[in-house]
């Protein structure tokens, strides 16, 4: 097989724009993939690669390419010797009986990183609202240790959400535990699903996003607040083993 020398490859120049222009990935519904951890996990889940591509001398799967010109297609400091570009997968709608609803986190890292918390805690879906980072791009890709190729994702607004919407709000509302120590929220009544949701650190939720929400909550802290990822970390460990039958 041929093996690809030039840095001006079509092939690789394609895969340099996947890498840094958002709007190129929404117009093609493409995007890529580095690394021997995040491809496995792709084929593990099933994935398909539209196109692959390995380190000449590697012994990886994929077209051989130069390795110093490979490493000018890639995103990592050290390079990689492998990466892929696979077709975006959108869900339908958001499901239970575990969502996670993002709204303006624009951070891609702290998105990867929910959606990897999401898959850590068994949630059913992430719902991407307005103003979220795109979760196919190259930092969210890789903060998601691979979960954005199984963690179905949508681009959702607050009536598509199912089930009981709790927001999220630094010292706003009940402490996450007390919801059910309460009784506000039971595992019978979450039997329809739960929807939790996270605003950005700085800005938070907007008012008429926490005003569609059954319920307002905070994780009790000694701080002010905690990033995007880490609150959703928390709140879904919370969430999942409350949501879990007794």
């Amino acid at each position: 097989m041929t093996q690809i020398t030039s840095h001006q490859n079509q092939k690789l120049r394609e895969i340099r724009k996947l890498r840094q222009r958002r709007r190129w990935r929404e117009r093609s519904g493409l995007f890529v993939a580095e690394g021997e951890d995040l491809l496995s996990v792709a084929d593990a889940q099933g994935w398909t690669a539209i196109e692959r591509y390995a380190a000449a001398g590697s012994g990886l799967a994929g077209v051989e390419v130069e390795p110093s010109v490979l490493a000018s297609a890639s995103g990592l400091g050290s390079g990689t010797r492998t990466l892929a570009v696979y077709e975006e997968r959108w869900a339908d709608a958001p499901t239970g009986p575990l969502c996670v609803y993002l709204h303006g986190v624009h951070d891609p890292g702290n998105v990867g990183a929910v959606v990897r918390g999401a898959q850590a805690f068994g949630a059913s879906s992430v719902a991407l609202g307005p103003g979220t980072a795109d979760p196919f791009s190259p930092k969210a890709v890789r903060a998601s240790m691979g979960a954005v190729f199984a963690v179905p994702l949508i681009h959702a607004g607050l009536a598509d959400l199912p089930g009981i919407k709790i927001a999220l709000v630094p010292g706003a509302g009940e402490s996450l535990p007390e919801l059910w120590r309460s009784g506000y929220v039971s595992v019978s009544s979450s039997a329809n699903g739960v929807t939790l949701m996270i605003g950005a650190e700085r800005e938070g939720l907007p008012d008429d996003v926490v005003a569609g929400a059954d319920h307002v909550a905070h994780i009790p802290i000694a701080t002010d607040s905690l990033n995007a990822a880490m609150a959703a970390t928390v709140a879904l460990y919370e969430i999942s083993r409350r949501m879990a039958p007794e």
